[in-house]
């Protein structure tokens, strides 16, 4: 056992969005930190993202390259979400699918202690377990939303206990989707998310903390049988960076008056519609407040930004009151800017949980997926104020200027989102200090059975193979003594 003492080997697996790679690196950090050593796999160009960081904040992660298979129109440039053309997504996930090969030959090479993985791949675990690696499942979505889901699918005839978590009227297509999902996973068990819940090895750990889904956790544990343990905010600090601190954005945003800007963006992966993209525009003009727009068009589509500024008027009305950029802008470093006094937001997770860590309130506007639970969570726990469609689905820009002048200017709300932002500090890595415990104790009880059996392999010889009964029986007992 004194292997034990030694650095545990981890291997993290995410999905091929930035969005999930980005919270997988920033637990990697907080595991690296607390005697692991980690294995981050994704592919190539994913990795790319991180690679520079990587090699300059800690030695203990390593960055493992997996490389899917080649397919007809899909470069290795495209092995990632992130500036994927969104028709090519089945492919994406496809080939995906085809590495399972590949990732078992990984898992073969490294041997880690535990597999950490993500939510479209059970394959993953079905891999570990057959080395006897436990596997764990990490979910970078909400809670919240996670535990609508379980309940649809073991509770579909009972009404959500917590009525405030709902689709609203004009959502019909996310309630149908879900229960789509549902229906499919009971008679083909073909919903991933469901699916790689159930194989997670006794544990589950998901993005969020206690202070603001704490009976969602407690809920999605008693429907699923695993233990929910939360790894808290997992929220990259601004950088320090010289040519951050110089951008144009900052030294825009300086000359501002304190809590007097907004932040505006929906994410990296989404796109907004021509008619959402105007009444957004015209809703921040309206508004008077001081703005920050990060605008992304769909990769490979010829749009010009000024065009479609100069169609609602934006130069003639706007002055020094707003600034408009294409492409990245330094996100974590505004929404800690003592200026910036609210996020206008799509409500994707790692962006409502960055805005609470920050202290910067939520003018929320979801748009697909899980964003609208996010929302309704996010009104919830007092962190923001939702923008409301109308029943035909259009945003109104009056109503966007409405709610923006509303949260810039509620006490409540900035008292509420100022409050969560201390208890998140002050708790520091209280989440994570569970979360290593909880995994220590998985890779305690593998090694055991793992050790014990080759020990009394040549006394029990009359019992059985090693995946026999005694093996079983031993596992129980340590399973019991937990």
């Amino acid at each position: 056992m004194d292997s034990m003492q030694k650095n545990l080997k981890v291997l993290m697996f995410p999905w091929l969005g930035h969005g999930h790679l980005s919270p997988y690196y920033e637990l990697a950090k907080k595991l690296s930190h607390r005697n692991f050593t980690v294995y981050l796999c994704s592919t190539p160009v994913n990795l790319k993202s991180i690679e520079k960081k990587v090699g300059f904040e800690d030695s203990l992660i390593q960055l493992i390259e997996l490389h899917l298979p080649n397919l007809p129109d899909l470069p290795p440039c495209y092995h990632t979400t992130n500036g994927l053309p969104s028709h090519l997504m089945p492919t994406l996930k496809k080939a995906f699918d085809m590495s399972k090969n590949s990732f078992f030959d990984i898992l073969t090479k490294y041997k880690p202690d535990l597999l950490i993985y993500d939510f479209l791949q059970p394959w993953a675990p079905e891999a570990a377990f057959k080395l006897d690696i436990p596997a764990v499942q990490f979910i970078t979505s909400s809670t919240t939303q996670t535990a609508l889901l379980f309940h649809a699918y073991k509770k579909p005839d009972v009404e959500f206990p917590y009525p405030q978590i709902c689709y609203r009227d004009y959502e019909t297509a996310n309630v149908a989707e879900m229960k789509k999902s549902v229906d499919d996973h009971k008679r083909d068990r073909s919903n991933l998310v469901i699916d790689c819940i159930e194989k997670s090895s006794k544990v589950v750990l998901i993005k969020g903390f206690k202070e603001i889904d704490e009976k969602y956790i407690k809920y999605l544990t008693t429907l699923c049988g695993k233990k929910i343990v939360p790894v808290g905010p997992l929220v990259q600090e601004p950088s320090n960076n010289v040519e951050v601190e110089n951008s144009e954005t900052i030294t825009w945003l300086e000359k501002k008056e304190k809590a007097s800007t907004v932040f505006v963006s929906f994410g990296s992966e989404y796109f907004l519609s021509n008619e959402d993209f105007e009444a957004i525009a015209e809703g921040l003009l309206l508004s008077n407040v001081n703005f920050i727009w990060v605008v992304r068009f769909p990769p490979g589509e010829k749009i010009s930004l000024e065009d479609k500024l100069q169609k609602i008027g934006y130069y003639d009305r706007v002055e020094d009151r707003g600034m408009v950029v294409e492409g990245w802008v330094p996100q974590a470093k505004i929404l800690g800017h003592p200026n910036t006094g609210g996020f206008v937001s799509h409500c994707g997770w790692n962006s409502v949980i960055e805005s609470m860590k920050f202290g910067v309130p939520i003018i929320a506007m979801p748009m697909h997926i899980d964003q609208p639970i996010n929302a309704r969570l996010v009104e919830e726990v007092g962190a923001g104020i939702e923008v409301l469609r109308s029943h035909d689905l259009k945003l109104h820009p009056k109503e966007v200027a409405s709610v923006i002048q509303r949260v810039v200017k509620d006490e409540f709300v900035r008292e509420k989102v100022t409050k969560l932002s201390y208890q998140i500090k002050m708790k520091k890595d209280e989440e994570i200090d569970q979360v290593v415990k909880e995994l220590k104790k998985l890779c305690v009880k593998t090694k055991l059975v793992v050790e014990v059996e080759p020990g009394y392999m040549q006394l029990f010889k009359f019992i059985g193979r090693p995946n026999g009964w005694f093996t079983k029986f031993v596992k129980r007992l340590l399973n019991s003594s937990s």
